[in-house]
């Protein structure tokens, strides 16, 4: 069962499990601070109007009504700055879910507590909880901090707003007067933002604000999605780059335009018009209301993540250096195998090496044999001799209950066998089964009994005379779902390599049990003067290194990063900072790593087992393939509308798009671009991986590919507004059948690109044609938008580029899924 570290250096001394702080405890404990997970805003308003005026289209409709005002077009100038309504509603709207982040998580938060302090219960408000408050929560409320369960019967709490999982996770007190221990399992835990669901539960309070686990997901969305990661600047610099060419466009059509002799005020309306229409600011805002998706579904997966930079590079992961104990395997040993001797039975060797176990070493190996065998019979326990690397053996020595005093010795099986009387065949037949057990991964102990003759010193360790009673053989069992993971990964073409300190023998055992190398895995075994990285490149395709060090596990990353591939690292201790620090992914255990891991992590596994990587590793592909997506209906929305609002006033003809139709659009583009993709799920296991250390985010085949099907809608909405105008000059006829075509294009590439997989896609595809239809065809609307109602014929022509556009877009959207990068 998984066990989470209790920061005892914070909670104070408290004298029994029932008991709350005295107003000096609390007044000591806030040196901590205050239990603020979610931090303190600005009023959301006041942030909606900041972020809105850095808008560009706000000054473009607050400009060009200006413009039609000093024209005298009054109604004009109005239907403009009427237009900011909508406008400003779609940016509260696109404001409120891109920092969901934090207000969704409030809304799962207890604003007050009911807590006991000096000896009174009282209701306080969350935020003034400190560490070692004695809290009550009843059915229905949520969790106000992280801490331990001391009271409390039939306790069930819904965990789904962390895990996702949608079933009741039963919970179990700790004993009430039990002082505080160093780590406790899962079920002895209420978390903040988690919710009670039956029973009365006392909490007592251990972690608070940023230190919860609820606290760590909010810090690393709010940081993470506003950190430069290196694709952000790329896009970045992208940007700079459309903007001086739109910029120069606006010039260039500002200047022909004048040469056509239609005013200074055509001119410039027609420049900001095409500046808006070509000004690619969506990108970057698409791109980090991603980033901030991408934590979230990270943290669902049990990947809390730390820095934004992770959310982008984990989904490129190539290759994965893992641990293998607490990682591959439980980190627990567990009795596997029982070998009696010729006269015992599996339940008398199990006694004889408990015997020799103290229940309270601390060792995994005497704790495992204790939980095995129960409780022991009565006896006096007369004298220890330890274990130490130098004997190989632990010896107690009991005075039973028939008064004989007995030696029982366990250690390791060539030391105990040394110490029985075993004829030579005997001796070589049991040397032959431990080596069988060793090839199987197995760690291994003998025991041993000898009943003292009477007068015999005790003060000395019986060197001889002992009467051998079997092996046992322990195990430190695979988790659940690895063997699935390592699978998958083989399977999408990733590199899995296992580091362990552990003999190669054992760590061959494990590596084939989990499927490495097909059943057969290579295991490069080092000696602590080995240059790592020389030893992987001369041995090629290596699945296992055994008996590594820290700096050669460094030297392995570095090597794998000089043959091309991206590299996620795992690491729990100190001694693995400088291969997390070094990796693309750094991921630290946070159930049983070192503060120091995890700080330097920017990945924090909460249950510390490798299904998680991998499970994070495609949900980072399958949220960068989502924003590839997102990114390819930008570029083909925005080819036609820009390529429109140049072309056809470099023709001399009149504007395509008045800026209502640009607001119109922008109402469309701007919602679908951070809606319709986000939550696209995956249609399969995992894509064969593409190793390129540089990102980007399209190949050269989907980059022509955009640009074919961006240049075929261009065409259509050039070609329907010069159609539609017709030898009468039909002006209003022709922006309607050029703005019908540009929105049924904009619903056909959200079709194929989403499939419609999604509600979101559904209502975003309906919500673009169901009012195109109201306000082409309904006249007083048309003549208010400067359109006039479309034909029979003119629809169908609008149903054929749906349908040719969508075709298009769903080759593309195959490609993108097969080949993402």
């Amino acid at each position: 069962m998984t066990q989470r570290r209790i920061p005892l250096d914070k909670m104070p001394s408290l004298g029994s499990g029932t008991s709350g702080l005295s107003a000096a405890q609390l007044e000591a404990q806030r040196r901590y601070g205050f239990n603020d997970i979610v931090p303190q805003t600005a009023s959301g308003w006041l942030v909606v109007v900041r972020d809105t005026a850095r808008d560009p289209m706000l000054w473009f409709l607050v400009l060009t009504a200006a413009l039609f005002g000093l024209l005298g077009q009054v109604t004009e100038s109005m239907t403009l700055l009427v237009a900011i309504a909508p406008l400003l509603g779609m940016d509260a709207y696109l404001h409120r879910r891109t920092s969901a982040s934090s207000a969704g998580l409030a809304s799962r938060l207890a604003s007050s507590a009911r807590v006991l302090r000096d000896g009174q219960w009282q209701d306080i408000p969350s935020r003034e909880l400190a560490p070692g408050d004695l809290v009550e929560v009843t059915p229905g409320e949520y969790f106000p901090a992280d801490g331990l369960l001391v009271s409390g019967n039939g306790l069930q709490v819904d965990e789904s707003t962390l895990t996702g999982e949608s079933l009741p996770v039963a919970k179990r007190s700790l004993e009430p007067a039990a002082p505080i221990p160093a780590s406790a399992a899962e079920e002895h835990w209420g978390t903040a933002g988690t919710r009670l669901l039956t029973g009365t539960a006392r909490l007592r309070i251990v972690c608070i604000g940023s230190e919860t686990r609820y606290g760590e997901i909010v810090r690393s969305a709010s940081a993470g999605g506003h950190a430069a990661t290196p694709l952000q600047k790329a896009i970045g610099e992208l940007v700079a780059v459309l903007l001086g060419l739109a910029i120069l466009m606006c010039i260039v059509l500002a200047a022909v335009r004048l040469w056509h002799g239609h005013g200074w005020i055509d001119a410039l309306l027609s420049a900001v018009t095409l500046a808006v229409a070509a000004l690619p600011e969506e990108f970057p805002v698409v791109y980090t209301f991603f980033l901030g998706v991408g934590v979230f579904r990270l943290a669902r997966k049990k990947a809390l993540v730390r820095r934004a930079v992770a959310v982008e590079n984990i989904g490129r992961i190539s290759c994965i250096v893992s641990d293998k104990t607490g990682t591959i395997t439980a980190g627990s040993l567990v009795l596997a195998h029982r070998d009696p001797a010729n006269g015992q039975d599996e339940s008398s060797v199990l006694q004889v090496a408990t015997m020799a176990a103290r229940p309270d070493s601390g060792d995994p190996l005497d704790q495992a044999l204790h939980a095995a065998a129960g409780p022991l019979p009565e006896a006096d326990r007369l004298a220890d001799f330890p274990f130490t690397e130098a004997r190989r053996r632990e010896t107690v020595i009991w005075r039973l209950a028939t008064g004989v005093a007995t030696a029982f010795t366990k250690g390791a099986p060539e030391t105990v066998l040394a110490a029985c009387d075993l004829s030579e065949s005997e001796r070589t037949d049991w040397l032959a089964r431990v080596e069988a057990h060793a090839r199987s991964g197995r760690k291994l102990i003998g025991c041993a009994r000898h009943d003292i003759p009477a007068g015999a010193s005790l003060a000395v360790e019986p060197e001889g005379g002992f009467r051998f009673a079997g092996l046992l053989a322990f195990e430190d069992p695979v988790r659940d779902g690895v063997r699935e993971a390592v699978a998958d990964c083989m399977a999408a073409g990733m590199r899995v390599i296992m580091v362990t300190g552990d003999h190669p023998a054992t760590a061959e055992a494990i590596a084939r049990e989990i499927g490495l190398g097909a059943g057969a895995p290579k295991v490069l075994a080092l000696r602590p003067d080995d240059d790592a990285g020389a030893m992987l490149d001369a041995h090629g395709a290596v699945h296992v290194v055994a008996r590594a060090t820290p700096p050669q596990k460094l030297a392995l990353v570095q090597a794998l990063q000089a043959q091309g591939e991206l590299v996620a690292v795992t690491g729990d201790g100190v001694n693995d900072v400088p291969a997390l620090r070094m990796a693309d992914v750094g991921v630290a255990m946070g159930e049983r790593g070192t503060r120091s891991a995890r700080e330097v992590a920017p990945v924090v596994l909460l249950d510390d087992n490798f299904r998680t990587i991998v499970d994070a590793v495609a949900e980072g592909r399958q949220l960068f393939l989502n924003l590839r997506l997102a990114f390819a209906y930008l570029l083909l929305v925005h080819l036609p509308l820009v390529i429109g609002a140049a072309v056809i006033p470099l023709m001399d003809l009149p504007l395509l798009f008045l800026p209502i139709h640009i607001v119109w659009l922008e109402l469309v583009i701007h919602p679908t671009a951070m809606l319709a993709f986000q939550d696209l799920p995956a249609l399969g296991p995992l894509a064969p991986v593409r190793r390129h250390r540089r990102a980007r985010f399209f190949s050269t085949e989907a980059w022509l590919t955009i640009g074919a099907v961006g240049g075929l809608a261009s065409v259509a909405v050039v070609w329907s507004y010069l159609y539609a105008l017709g030898a009468d000059q039909n002006v209003e006829h022709a922006r309607a059948m050029a703005m019908t075509v540009l929105l049924v294009a904009s619903a056909a590439i959200t079709t194929g690109l989403t499939k419609l997989r999604q509600a979101s896609a559904r209502w975003l595809v309906l919500g673009t044609l169901a009012p195109l239809v109201v306000l082409v065809q309904v006249p007083p609307v048309s003549r208010w938008l400067n359109l006039r109602p479309l034909h029979a014929s003119d629809w169908g022509l609008a149903a054929l580029v749906f349908v040719i556009i969508g075709m298009a877009t769903l080759g593309l959207a195959f490609r993108l899924r097969k080949h993402p990068d």
